[in-house]
């Protein structure tokens, strides 16, 4: 029962790890667009 209760306490917070992760993802990608697109307009 503990292990139960153990899992249902991490399962929101591993869930929210990973949005984070894939939010920091996104945010890296559009920097990189913009570094491109700063970088073609020298």
């Amino acid at each position: 029962m503990k292990a139960l209760i153990a899992a249902l306490i991490a399962l929101p917070l591993l869930v929210a790890c990973n949005t984070i992760e894939g939010i920091g993802k996104d945010v890296e990608k559009v920097g990189e667009k913009v570094k491109e697109t700063a970088q073609d307009n020298k």
